[in-house]
């Protein structure tokens, strides 16, 4: 079996995309969709510009993804009242029964994937990804435990 990182990672990846391109495809998503979708149904509506960010991926690119979201029923997009430059995409009713099915897709193949993992590996493994993430990337949060507020911060230290 290989034993370089990149070709395992490469191999890992490749395979993971073969088991659950076909389920996202099966909920009428196409190829990048499906990661837009879990994104709104976790956090709400956003920006075009947020969904970039979060993603590391081109803002063309995103809105060429949701160009095919809103032509799908899937989300919608509206002008923010503020600044009619940003506007906010939303999930649809359609859109949120498709990232709830997404979820559970999700949660099946990672099932697959880890099955055999104790809960420690499984906790390891994580871990492993996001120093690599950061060793890659240090300017990123990826990973990091959120900042608490200071109000919670000066609580903690007391205790």
């Amino acid at each position: 079996m290989e034993s370089r990182f990149y070709m395992l990672l490469y191999r890992l990846s490749h395979a993971q995309r073969t088991v659950i391109r076909p389920r996202g495809a099966a909920l009428g998503l196409g190829s990048g969709q499906p990661k837009l979708i879990d994104y709104l149904a976790r956090k709400g509506p956003c920006s075009q510009k947020q969904l970039a960010d979060y993603f590391e991926i081109d803002p063309a690119a995103v809105c060429r993804m949701l160009d095919a979201l809103e032509k799908g029923g899937f989300a919608s997009r509206s002008v923010d009242k503020n600044d009619r430059r940003t506007g906010t995409i939303r999930l649809t009713d359609k859109g949120s029964q498709a990232a709830a099915a997404w979820q559970q897709a999700a949660e099946d193949v990672e099932q697959q994937m880890l099955a055999g993992f104790t809960r420690q590996e499984k906790q390891q493994f994580a871990a492993y990804f996001r120093r690599a993430y950061r060793n890659l990337k240090p300017d990123s949060s990826f990973g990091r435990e959120p900042a608490l507020p200071q109000e919670e911060t000066q609580t903690r230290e007391k205790e």
